[in-house]
């Protein structure tokens, strides 16, 4: 198995043996690949989008495979490593995306915002899965860009693009949450199970350290943002304010029904600081942890 680092628009390109029209982005169309590309792990030092069209093939991320059915986007940010590793050599699939380097939209609105597009730090398992017309908007995003890349560079060139980009990549944040909408039912599993999780952690552990967001994450087999996305959509929480409330509970019942030193019970919950416990304390219940046990007792 080939190791790489995908760096540039110009190593992808020379990859798959596709013209270059630009240094630093590049509508992508794989059906005019000249070179096979198989058995290869590669670690993104860009970002990039990719729309299966036609027959699936398989990817890794982790040590996890993933069918990449007709009609998914997958995505990827720098940091990520990936592994195609296809049963059957392919020249050509019937792929298109967009690539491009983190230095295009430098010091453009884009550069702040793209941080909030979460979805590209989901795992493939958590495609997203695009209708005939949410394709056909993609596309259309695609086109204004290859449009804009086949005029002369002048300084209005990368405002233009990464303006695209933005609105191509709100586009997506769109039809994600329509997924999670259509997906209901399982996201509703899913947020079940993590509720009835969170409970048995409180029940069934000798607290060390307060849990996180990606114990739970990891126990749904999801990514911490593709996890986090879903169960604030599914119960209008985020899971960390969900665990908090979770871990002012059990407090509340050992401060009623124990004798413990308010510094003992923190601890315990797995505080570092005393004053941390009794200030989100206060922040949830109204009181601190020593006005609670005077009013309940």
């Amino acid at each position: 198995m080939e190791n790489m680092i995908l760096d540039s628009l110009k190593t992808y390109n020379e990859l798959y043996g596709l013209k270059s029209t630009h240094p630093l982005i590049g509508v992508l169309d794989i059906k005019e690949a000249t070179k096979i590309v198989n058995h290869l792990t590669m670690k993104f030092e860009v970002y990039a989008l990719f729309l299966k069209n036609g027959t699936q093939c398989t990817l890794k991320y982790g040590r996890k495979s993933y069918d990449y059915q007709e009609g998914t986007i997958v995505s990827f940010a720098p940091g990520q490593v990936v592994t195609l590793d296809d049963e059957k050599d392919e020249l050509g699939p019937d792929v298109t995306g967009l690539m491009f380097h983190p230095d295009l939209i430098y010091g453009t609105p884009l550069a702040t915002k793209i941080k909030d597009f979460e979805f590209f730090s989901f795992s493939q398992t958590e495609s997203l899965h695009l209708s005939e017309k949410e394709r056909e908007k993609f596309n259309f995003y695609l086109d204004l860009i290859r449009e804009e890349l086949e005029r002369p560079i002048d300084g209005h060139t990368a405002a233009v693009l990464s303006a695209h980009i933005q609105l191509l990549l709100e586009h997506l944040d769109r039809f994600y949450d329509r997924q999670f909408i259509t997906r209901h039912k399982v996201n509703s599993d899913i947020a079940s199970q993590f509720q009835q999780n969170l409970q048995n952690y409180f029940s069934e552990n000798e607290i060390v350290n307060t849990p996180s967001v990606g114990y739970f994450a990891e126990k749904a087999s999801l990514t911490t943002g593709y996890f986090s996305n879903l169960i604030k959509k599914e119960t209008g929480m985020s899971p960390k304010d969900l665990i908090s409330l979770q871990l002012i509970d059990e407090a509340k019942r050992r401060l009623i029904e124990t004798n413990q030193d308010i510094s003992v019970i923190a601890y315990s919950l797995g505080f570092d600081y005393p004053a941390h416990f009794s200030r989100l304390f206060k922040k949830i219940t109204g009181f601190t942890p020593k006005e609670y046990r005077l009013k309940v007792n």
